[in-house]
């Protein structure tokens, strides 16, 4: 695999063995993360900051945040995690760095913030994905554009054509200040790189692919007269969102400028490939294989997978070419929410995640008699329907908190088994599940269930991958692994294996059949009218039958 910059060879593996100090930079909701490596060394040290999620009492959906606080953040991370690993920073050869999405931010002038990043979970553009769908499906005389396959013919609130869409409407008075807008990863990677000129801004194929319908196939973004359709006020915006280098992450996205080497105590000659989303690249951290699937498992869930061919899947987030490796087609889906649900569930009864696992850790399938639909924030995938709320099947007077919580990790498991039948029904076969991210680490009931319910062995990274994999990628930048394969066999921790359950995962084949006509019936508003009463006293059944045999 060649590193190029600027249009040049940069090095080859043959051509330069180095032994290299890099960085990692993992932006997550509400906090960013710095992990520094040496190659043969491993870890010297981390370091975290937090910045503040900015929402509203009276609007539900609005999740935003500043762009000052998030990079005031890093500099902060990064000069501690420095200190932790008792190097000098300008040792460090490269950052990388891996941010959510989509999280979008209108710039004017010198690339400037004209307002807060509209999070990912920010999901006041409904109405805007709604009319891009619609007119997506019109569009050539009802031939359609060809963009919408390819992110599972449903556009999304969290996407960003239907989040830019959204703030032209709202403001007005900003609108003849808009030069751009830029995901996160890009804003930041702009930002440390000193980009002023939107020429100049480094463009992630990861970002945009999955969230813009970017694709060289149609000569990027979506064309102009597709766009107006939508609505007029998007006129000239495809030139303005085409500004930039479009790249996947084997490209570097330039230098540390002056400016912020001095801030994070690092060199000028330190490089910054470009970036792409946390949860793809934790899915490099975490191991992912050709045919593989990586269940990043936090606030909410994103489904990684990695293919060799353009396998369209209809109701997932995009398959994008190069979007995780480079060299491969990356195929993304997910849930909205899944670690937030458990929190809710936990703070409304004023106890910990933790505190309701221990007190549900003697349940088994079908014991509580529940049936958990994660609808709490909308449905990601298959149905992209974010005016969705959470369902909860079979309650009685006797069930707890603790219950609750147990059916809802069933229904994050039975919710990921859908995706997956989903995925294999259309040729994207599955070989191996890894579940990644913060809540698989330290909640071993949770793969336990997902083994069961998925009826394939779960594999869990036994070390601690946080920000792994952009230090992957700040190694492939800085020369010292010819591939990310070789960076993985290096890098990656080994994984503990959690098998299913015969008897667990027969209870569960039982169970799947009711959430799934519970899924399609109540989440699809023009769906044909489905009998959902034999839900409640099957549940009955089962639970009765679990009982017995416990």
């Amino acid at each position: 695999m060649l590193w190029r910059g600027a249009g040049h060879k940069i090095g080859t593996h043959q051509e330069q063995q180095t032994v290299s100090i890099v960085a990692g930079a993992d932006f997550g909701t509400l906090s960013v993360r710095i992990s520094i490596f040496d190659r043969q060394r491993g870890k010297l040290g981390s370091a975290l900051a937090e910045y503040p999620l900015h929402s509203s009492p009276t609007d539900p959906h609005l999740k935003t945040q500043s762009h000052d606080d998030q990079m005031n953040a890093l500099a902060k991370a990064m000069r501690e995690a420095i200190r932790t690993a008792g190097i000098d920073g300008k040792e460090i050869k490269a950052l990388a760095l891996d941010t959510t999405g989509s999280s979008v931010i209108p710039v004017g002038e010198g690339l400037q913030p004209l307002g807060e990043y509209y999070l990912w979970c920010d999901h006041r553009a409904a109405g805007e994905a709604q009319e891009i769908t619609r007119a997506a499906h019109a569009f050539h005389g009802g031939k359609g554009f060809e963009g919408i396959a390819w992110c599972g013919g449903v556009y999304s609130s969290e996407w960003g054509w239907s989040k830019l869409l959204h703030w032209l409407r709202h403001n007005p008075a900003l609108r003849p200040k808009f030069v751009t807008a830029l995901e996160h990863c890009d804003m930041v990677g702009a930002t440390l790189c000193g980009v002023k000129d939107p020429n100049q801004i480094p463009r992630s194929v990861c970002a945009m692919g999955h969230k813009w319908m970017w694709n060289p196939k149609w000569g990027g973004l979506p064309p102009e007269e597709f766009l107006v359709a939508v609505d007029p006020l998007l006129a000239g915006m495809r030139e303005k969102m085409s500004a930039g280098k479009y790249e996947t992450s084997d490209k570097i996205a330039g230098h540390v400028s002056a400016e912020w080497a001095e801030k994070m105590g690092l060199s000028t000659d330190c490089v910054i490939p470009v970036g792409a989303f946390d949860a793809h690249w934790d899915a490099l951290g975490a191991n992912i294989r050709l045919g593989d699937v990586v269940n990043v498992i936090g606030t909410s869930t994103c489904i990684i997978g990695l293919s060799n061919k353009e396998t369209l899947v209809p109701g997932v987030c995009g398959v994008v070419p190069g979007s995780v490796d480079p060299a491969r087609v990356g195929i993304e889906a997910g849930m909205s929410a899944v670690g937030d649900v458990f929190a809710a569930i936990a703070s409304r009864a004023g106890k910990s995640v933790a505190e309701l696992t221990e007190a549900g850790a003697h349940l088994k399938a079908g014991q509580t008699g529940l049936l958990r639909l994660t609808w709490d924030n909308g449905d990601r995938t298959v149905l992209v329907n974010p005016a969705l709320g959470g369902v909860t099947f079979g309650w009685n007077l006797q069930h707890t908190a603790a219950d609750e919580l147990h059916a809802a990790v069933e229904g994050s498991a039975m919710h990921t088994r859908v995706i997956f039948n989903r995925m294999e029904e259309n040729g994207a076969p599955i070989h191996r599940v890894i579940n990644g991210g913060g809540i698989p680490k330290k909640n071993p009931q949770l793969n336990q269930i997902y083994a069961n319910i998925l009826r394939k062995p779960v594999l869990v990274p036994e070390g601690d991958v946080t920000s792994l994999g952009s230090v992957i990628i700040a190694f492939l930048a800085a020369g010292d692994f010819k591939s990310i394969e070789e960076a993985q066999d290096a890098l990656c921790p080994p994984f503990k294996t959690f098998t299913p359950d015969a008897k667990e995962a027969a209870t569960y084949d039982r169970i799947f059949p009711l959430f799934r006509d519970a899924y399609f019936a109540m989440g699809t508003p023009d769906g044909p009218a489905t009998k959902l009463g034999h839900i409640l006293p099957e549940l009955k059944n089962i639970q009765r039958d679990a009982l017995n045999a416990s």
